[in-house]
């Protein structure tokens, strides 16, 4: 295959045409270099100034304080899973808050339950997260290091329209891997937002944390030092050699959000125009689609439903992707599909998966009548 599909993988996902243009066409010799960002040290001064761009974009785009400090790391969500409650920890036995809506929440609470004690703020296990807790559910503990959600979970397709509220004192940190640079956030809502790049950011390789700087303090001498926040801070991330291509990658993607669309707000009016267009095609079916959240937690980013039957789901997947609508299988412990609109998703992909998903429900409906 030549041409490029519509690709609704919700990871690595979709990345602006532009951004795909531009580095490929400086990826032999970058401008002023004489060699391509794959070759050049870390430590030079083109990529600093590469990384430090990619920072300047996040901070604009964000409007993150100067009291924050922006890091760029390897390893992933996963990694940062541990490094979380190592650093903001303290001594003792610590306790931690965890908003649990769906299966990153729950991966993430594994992880922090070796290096403390996990206390469940809101489960929603019980509808298999379909939903967010009303603000009178939430249980949080004024000892907790930390206050810990996901903003939005890509496999049950629930979102949070905005930040975690209710935790007091306590530093609320955010998984926003999913839903990172797709709208406006305050920043200063929270003691630390991370997220792993390959959704809205850029390419798999590069996770960012910000993270308020007094914070950083916690984080112990004794800890293994890739694992320690406070020596990336220091260091402004080049402590060791960071993920160079996924970092410029960043830079592009943060200065096509700058420049060609204009910024989160009016990234977060197209996030939600693209959305509408599935979610009225769910909701117009007669019931043959049904989506997994409820709607008022519907997410912006992975738009998650069912058909009547596992054989019906099989064929719309094979028929979608005969018409280049890929990667639209929903995870197992959902089942159905899954189409994730990303920033990068353009309005054309995915009014051609509304048109579809209207023809296919008006040839198959009489199959489950």
């Amino acid at each position: 295959m030549t041409q490029r599909v519509f690709n609704f993988s919700p990871g690595p996902a979709v990345l602006p045409e532009p951004v795909l243009a531009e580095a490929q066409r400086d990826l032999m010799c970058l401008p002023g270099v004489g060699a391509s960002v794959l070759e050049i040290s870390h430590r030079s001064a083109a990529f600093e100034n590469i990384i430090q761009q990619a920072e300047l974009n996040l901070r604009q785009l964000l409007a993150i304080p100067d009291d924050y400090a922006v890091l760029f790391l390897q390893g992933g969500a996963r990694l940062v899973f541990s490094m979380i409650p190592l650093n903001l920890g303290g001594e003792g036995r610590p306790v931690f808050d965890f908003v649990l809506t769906g299966s990153w929440g729950k991966y993430a609470a594994q992880e922090a339950a070796k290096f403390g004690e996990v206390r469940t703020a809101w489960d929603g296990k019980a509808t298999n997260y379909d939903r967010l807790p009303a603000r009178g559910e939430l249980k949080f503990d004024p000892r907790a290091a930390f206050a810990y959600y996901v903003s939005n979970e890509t496999i049950q397709g629930v979102q949070f329209p905005g930040e975690l509220e209710g935790a007091g004192n306590v530093p609320v940190v955010c998984d926003a891997s999913s839903d990172f640079l797709s709208r406006p956030v305050d920043v200063r809502k929270h003691g630390l937002i991370y997220a792993c790049a390959q959704k809205n950011a850029g390419p798999a390789g590069v996770t960012i944390v910000v993270i308020r700087k007094d914070l950083l303090e916690r984080s112990c001498d004794s800890l293994p030092g890739y694992l320690n926040f406070k020596i990336h801070a220091q260091e402004k991330s080049l402590w060791n050699t960071p993920p160079t291509f996924a970092v410029y990658m960043v830079m592009l993607v943060s200065k096509w959000l700058l420049t060609d669309i204009g910024g989160l707000t009016k990234m977060d009016a197209q996030n939600r125009a693209k959305a509408k267009l599935l979610y009225d095609a769910i909701d117009d079916s007669g019931g043959f689609y049904a989506g997994h959240a409820q709607k008022d937690c519907r997410s912006l980013m992975n738009v998650t439903f069912r058909l009547p039957s596992d054989e019906l789901t099989k064929k719309f997947v094979a028929d979608a992707t005969d018409r280049g609508l890929t990667e639209l299988k929903g995870h197992r412990s959902v089942g159905g599909i899954r189409a994730s609109i990303y920033n990068a998703m353009p309005v054309e992909g995915v009014e051609k998966l509304r048109d579809f998903m209207n023809e296919f429900c008006e040839k198959n409906r009489k199959r489950t009548s």
